[in-house]
């Protein structure tokens, strides 16, 4: 499938970023890559600022996030406060 080749960019290694998801070959985090985006940064100013990243890399961070997403429950506990419980979309390969 084009989207699980997509997630094959992400990566985490415990020496970098302390495990944090990262595009592969890079120190670059999603996080880093979804903040960009979210603060008004366009994909080709991204590819601009960091021309070793390819507009797949960027791609693959938003399939990720997107993965993630799916796999979050949130409820609320006899409290009424909200309450998360994260499912694991598995191992990232390294």
């Amino acid at each position: 499938m084009k989207k699980e080749r997509s997630l094959e960019r992400i990566t985490a290694n415990p020496k970098i970023l302390g495990s944090k998801p990262i595009i592969r070959g890079t120190r670059i985090s999603v996080e880093f890559i979804l903040e960009l985006l979210a603060s008004g940064f366009t994909k080709p100013e991204i590819l601009r600022d960091y021309p070793h990243l390819k507009a797949r890399d960027i791609k693959a961070c938003l399939e990720y996030a997107a993965r993630l997403s799916e796999n979050e429950i949130f409820r609320r506990d006899s409290s009424s406060s909200w309450m998360k419980a994260t499912i694991s979309i598995g191992p990232l390969q390294t």
